[in-house]
């Protein structure tokens, strides 16, 4: 079998003489058209175009086409007729008949020129080379992280009397955060203060409003700046409560608010004499109701009173609802009568969330109605002994 390269440079060599003889004749036929050349990398080499045999001007040969990675292009093809006269310019032949589709990626030239019919004068142009094969599609973007959820404030406390209920934990990214999980459980009390020991005083600290109450002595409430917490200390106090939260204004009831809820964190240390309570308090008038939800105590928690019932706040906790009487008591409006409204968590804790206003309503359920609401206050109450307590979360909001 004779070598197909040799083969190749001798029909070129002979389609060479043939153009240039044809130059000197003169006009001829047109051109073929030109070939396309095979696409990319392996493909085989394209037959070799025939040269245009019109006594046109002698056609330039072909360029050699590659044919993917190692192939020789495609033979010579017939290009367009330089002088020919009367010649138009020949294009090269169809798509070359010996010539794959290269299946690499790779940008081959390959492909030589088609095997069109030359003209007189011009011979098929140049065969184009194989399409560079394209790459990969992008790579894809990886998703954005969520953001972290921060937790919730802890819960607001009570003033004086009954014992009130203890609160939920604040809300963290997205969920409710449970009891003692809130990011404030872990906040520390500011650093100086002012001291503020005389009974029966008020005043502000940022939008919430202190108050300190005794039937003793040695008691103060010590507020820090506009910060919304608070400490309270005692030694020997009769009836001691210190209290930081909200007055409400006494025209209106609870359910015209919308919410009212409590954050609240604590530590406390020493004893709080023959009862206390550590939660949320507050009063309202017409009727006139002296209420606690109490979160943690000195002595425990216990009852007080008369048991109305139970209910369960999802997230928050478990209460009992007790209701007893204060005759000639002291009070808001003077000494008094009044019936005192206490929820109290089935277990203590330190820190948390409180939604008030499903207090009022779980005792509204059981018969026990409030008047408008007075305030709303984060509270200690002590009944003697010798104390510390801090809370550097304590705050109420009604919306």
């Amino acid at each position: 079998m004779a070598h197909p390269r040799r083969s190749l440079a001798i029909v070129a060599s002979s389609l060479l003489a043939g153009l240039m003889l044809a130059a000197c004749a003169g006009s001829g036929p047109p051109g073929g058209e030109s070939g396309t050349g095979g696409t990319s990398s392996t493909g085989a080499a394209g037959t070799t175009g025939i040269a245009g045999s019109g006594s046109g001007g002698q056609g330039a040969g072909g360029v050699t086409g590659i044919s993917g990675a190692t192939g020789t292009g495609g033979g010579v093809a017939g290009g367009a007729g330089v002088t020919g006269t009367g010649a138009v310019t020949g294009t090269g032949g169809g798509a070359g008949t010996g010539v794959v589709a290269g299946t690499d990626g790779g940008a081959g030239t390959g492909g030589g020129a088609g095997t069109g019919r030359g003209g007189a004068g011009g011979g098929g142009a140049a065969g184009a080379g194989g399409v560079a094969g394209t790459g990969g599609g992008l790579a894809g973007r990886g998703g954005s992280a969520g953001a972290s959820g921060s937790g919730g404030a802890a819960g607001a406390g009570a003033r004086g009397g009954a014992s009130g209920s203890a609160g939920r934990g604040g809300a963290s990214g997205g969920t409710t955060g449970s009891a003692g999980a809130s990011g404030n459980c872990t906040a520390m009390i500011p650093s100086g203060g002012t001291s503020h020991c005389s009974s029966n005083q008020s005043g502000m600290v940022g939008n919430q409003q202190w108050t300190i109450w005794s039937s003793g002595s040695g008691g103060c409430l010590i507020t820090y700046g506009s910060s919304a917490a608070f400490s309270a200390t005692w030694n020997n106090s009769g009836d001691f409560l210190a209290r930081v939260g909200l007055n409400l204004g006494s025209n209106k009831t609870y359910d015209q608010f919308g919410t009212i809820a409590a954050d609240f964190a604590q530590t406390k240390s020493g004893s709080g004499g023959g009862y206390s309570s550590i939660g949320v308090y507050g009063w309202s008038v017409n009727p006139l109701v002296e209420w606690y939800v109490t979160e943690d105590s000195y002595n425990g928690l216990g009852s007080s009173g008369t048991k109305k019932g139970t209910f369960t706040i999802d997230g928050e906790g478990t209460y009992n609802v007790y209701q007893r009487m204060q005759n000639n008591q002291p009070s808001i409006q003077g000494n008094a009568s009044f019936p005192q409204f206490i929820s109290i968590r089935t277990s203590a804790r330190t820190c948390g969330h409180i939604s008030l206003t499903k207090h009022f309503d779980a005792w509204k359920g059981f018969g026990m109605t409030l008047g408008k609401m007075e305030e709303a206050k984060v509270l200690v109450e002590a009944g003697g002994g010798s104390g510390r307590i801090d809370f550097p979360t304590a705050s109420v909001t009604a919306q």
